[in-house]
């Protein structure tokens, strides 16, 4: 099987291929992984290891007060529904 996969990258043609290289993609939580690209660096700024969705842990950033601006908005319909 590793015959063909040999095979397979010497019968490209050359010159119009991109190299590939085996990299070290970094996380910004610290985290790194080994993989292939034509890039000769990957720098990600979050990952499997410290994305909210994989680890469970929530966390609310309230940027420029969304919260609060959609909380004004919508306070009369709140309201309405606290009351039934």
């Amino acid at each position: 099987m590793m015959e063909f996969f040999s095979e397979a990258v010497t019968t490209v043609k050359p010159d119009i291929h991109p190299k590939y290289h085996k990299i070290v993609a970094k996380c910004a939580c610290g985290g790194e992984y080994e993989l292939g690209s034509v890039d000769e660096e990957i720098n990600v700024e979050i990952c499997s290891a410290c994305h909210p969705f994989f680890t469970g842990k929530q966390k609310l950033v309230d940027t420029a007060g969304r919260i609060d601006k959609f909380n004004k908005k919508y306070a009369k319909h709140l309201a309405g529904k606290d009351q039934k």
